[in-house]
């Protein structure tokens, strides 16, 4: 199943990665430096949670009806023997959500050691089931069907971002902007056929405008009682003013494959006029309207693979720590040195890390969680310098085993080794000083080096290799 529905998230990459020539500068001195200063940040961490958990299945999607494999194969066994019944079932996951173990300081804690900089929440979901106390929905874990509302630590996003912000974190909350559980998206006089909005905007924009001021409204909520919100990063890319000649080729789309079905209509929540009001209340506030080109995309946000020459604006690979985005029983969880290696590997290439983690139903991580942010966190201890506040070198790699980043005064060149030479190294992409100095982070001690006709060579004594079991840095100073 897991292979299926991942498949299904590789396919949702693909406009994104359309788009990555679309990429529009925010005018704005003040965003563009916020734009800056988050890149100095490199690593973070992404969280998917919600009643969901309880089932182990992916996030909201079961309750899509579209006609695709994945859908049906994402949908919890022995729930139900038909769609109708199968949401129900799904909704009613609210009366039982208590995750009465549920404490985000140990969270936070072991973020920080792992070298994470900032949070990225999900506030509210597709399934529309919201995980902060909003009081235009009754479809919350603070709402009176679910036995978590009367739990001190009840509005968990507000509990999250508390404890996070204790630690110096840049906060952030994911948004879908298409909500499932909503009457004036999904209206229950219409049957969803797929994860667009259900009836037509142009015959009912009566409907719409309650949908447009329904979203407004939570997401004031969030930028107003949550504290300070440094990133609004927004999901479900669909949701968005489209062309008539983006309407007329989805038209042909539909008619041509009518398996994918698909809402050509334009679906406009105003979106500049609700980031100027967000702004107004958050002011700096960087906005990821993922897939959606424009100015509203601050930077981009490639999901679950590294761009293989990365890309030349601001961008974040989001990606899974385990094999999920949300809690599944006995997930894989990636090897420490295999994170290690994409973190160096991301931010060489000029972005940020945006490492998912999914909490189990009763509220923790999982064992495995804890131990690759500790281990990722030894290695940061040591190695920090050459991640966090650096820059692309002019060449990000020199092999597929060595990575680059330099400092932002170019007076330092780190290189990052995947694997400990048997020789001496050989940069071919490094110009030297001839007073450069070069050492092994996390050793005081000067290495030999030699200019040869091959390029820069490095002799690194075989003892070194015992000092680190990751990835090793060589940092040179001009």
């Amino acid at each position: 199943m897991k292979h299926i529905i991942y498949l299904f998230f590789l396919l949702l990459t693909i406009p994104i990665s359309a788009q990555h020539q679309e990429y529009v500068p925010d005018p704005d001195p003040a965003i563009q430096q916020r734009i800056e200063d988050w890149k100095d940040l490199k690593f973070g961490l992404l969280m998917h949670w919600g009643s969901y958990s309880q089932w182990g299945i992916v996030e909201s999607w079961s309750i899509c009806p579209e006609d695709l494999g994945w859908a049906s194969a994402a949908r919890k066994k022995g729930v139900a023997d038909n769609y109708h019944d199968y949401v129900i079932a799904y909704e009613n996951l609210q009366k039982t959500f208590n995750p009465t173990q549920f404490n985000p300081t140990p969270w936070a804690e072991a973020a920080k050691y792992a070298g994470m900089k900032y949070v990225v929440f999900t506030t509210k979901h597709h399934d529309g089931f919201c995980m902060f106390d909003s009081k235009y929905t009754d479809y919350k874990i603070t709402g009176a069907a679910s036995p978590f509302a009367s739990n001190p630590r009840s509005n968990v996003t507000k509990e999250i971002f508390d404890a996070f912000r204790k630690q110096g974190f840049w906060t952030g909350a994911y948004f879908s902007k298409p909500d499932w559980h909503s009457d004036f998206y999904w209206w229950k006089h219409f049957p969803p056929s797929d994860r667009n909005v259900n009836y037509s905007i142009q015959k009912h924009p009566e409907q719409w405008e309650k949908f447009v001021q329904f979203t407004h409204n939570q997401i004031d909520e969030l930028m107003t009682d949550y504290g300070k919100m440094d990133i609004l990063w927004l999901d479900g890319g669909w949701v968005r003013i489209k062309t008539d000649e983006e309407v007329k080729e989805q038209l042909l789309e539909v008619y041509e494959n009518s398996r994918y079905a698909r809402n050509p209509q334009s679906q406009d929540i105003r979106m500049a006029e609700m980031v100027q009001k967000a702004r107004a209340k958050q002011p700096g506030l960087i906005v990821v309207d993922r897939a959606v080109p424009g100015v509203h995309q601050n930077y981009l946000t490639p999901e679950q693979h590294i761009p293989e020459e990365g890309l030349p604006y601001p961008w974040e690979t989001c990606m899974t720590m385990a094999g999920s985005w949300s809690y599944t029983p006995n997930d894989q969880y990636k090897p420490t040195n295999e994170l290690i290696e994409k973190l160096v590997d991301i931010v060489s290439k000029g972005g940020n890390f945006l490492l998912n983690i999914g909490p189990g139903p009763d509220g923790t991580l999982a064992p495995d969680a804890y131990d690759r942010m500790k281990g990722i966190g030894d290695w940061i201890k040591v190695n920090g310098e050459a991640i966090y506040g650096t820059r692309t070198h002019t060449s990000f790699n020199d092999g597929d085993n060595v990575r680059y980043t330099r400092s932002k005064d170019n007076k330092t060149l780190y290189v990052f080794l995947f694997n400990f030479p048997k020789e001496d190294v050989v940069l071919t992409k490094a110009m030297l000083s001839k007073n450069a100095k070069i050492s092994m982070l996390g050793s005081g001690k000067n290495l030999k080096w030699k200019t040869t006709g091959q390029g820069v060579s490095i002799s690194l004594p075989a003892e070194m290799e015992a000092s680190e079991k990751h990835v090793w840095v060589l940092k040179i100073s001009q």
